[in-house]
């Protein structure tokens, strides 16, 4: 089994919407795939309590079970753990970070993200775990997208090459327990959550993945 931790020290940046999004795909490629969810507001469990689908397995836990609940899930054949983590806890940052095989950062492209970014890179490095920092909320216009790539690169990081963009099928599909991809499995979200998968796939089993 492989562990994916999504983790950002903001909020507001679709850590939720992308663990759950990467955790349907899982299940589209034919693994299976289960969210623990850390976040005391419990977002990733909401989405599961409204949806009506059984899969992908969403449980909401303390920080202090992580390692007991993956052990489990390994042992009934779960091939995908995916880590949904709270903006500003660092002590739990540190506990996903710990059990992870990768780590997804997600960040706006904004100055203040951006800032947020460093603060989560000192956390995800304390591990020498592979990472990489995916940009959401993307317009298409504008620089501000190009910009923070360009920032995350300056800070030594490894940036996703598939950006998120502001698209109304991931805030339907949040809404509405459902992936952005089952929202709109032909529209552009659809295409950008594949996309990510893949790149998350092959760095946890197709490549030898190299801590930055």
């Amino acid at each position: 089994m492989k562990t994916v931790a999504v983790i950002s020290q903001k909020g507001g940046v679709g850590k939720t919407t992308l663990a759950t999004a990467l955790a349907v795909a899982a299940g589209e490629s034919g693994r299976q795939a289960a969210v623990f969810d850390l976040d005391p507001q419990a977002s990733a469990t909401f989405w599961y309590d409204t949806r009506e689908a059984s899969s992908p397995a969403v449980a909401s836990i303390q920080p202090a079970r992580l390692e007991h609940m993956l052990a489990a899930a390994h042992e009934s054949g779960c091939d995908l753990a995916i880590i949904d983590t709270p903006p500003f806890a660092k002590d739990i940052a540190f506990e996903a970070a710990e059990h992870a095989d990768f780590i997804l950062i997600p960040s706006r492209p904004a100055v203040f993200d951006a800032k947020a970014v460093v603060k989560t890179l000192a956390v995800v490095r304390t591990y020498g775990k592979p990472f990489a920092v995916v940009l959401t909320f993307c317009q298409p216009f504008g620089t501000e997208a190009a910009d923070a790539a360009e920032a995350v690169t300056n800070l030594g990081a490894e940036l996703c090459p598939v950006r998120i963009g502001n698209r109304i099928a991931y805030s339907r599909a949040q809404q509405t327990g459902l992936a952005a991809q089952e929202i709109d499995p032909g529209g552009k979200a659809a295409e950008e959550i594949k996309q990510l998968y893949e790149f998350i796939a092959m760095a946890l089993w197709q490549r030898k993945a190299v801590a930055a």
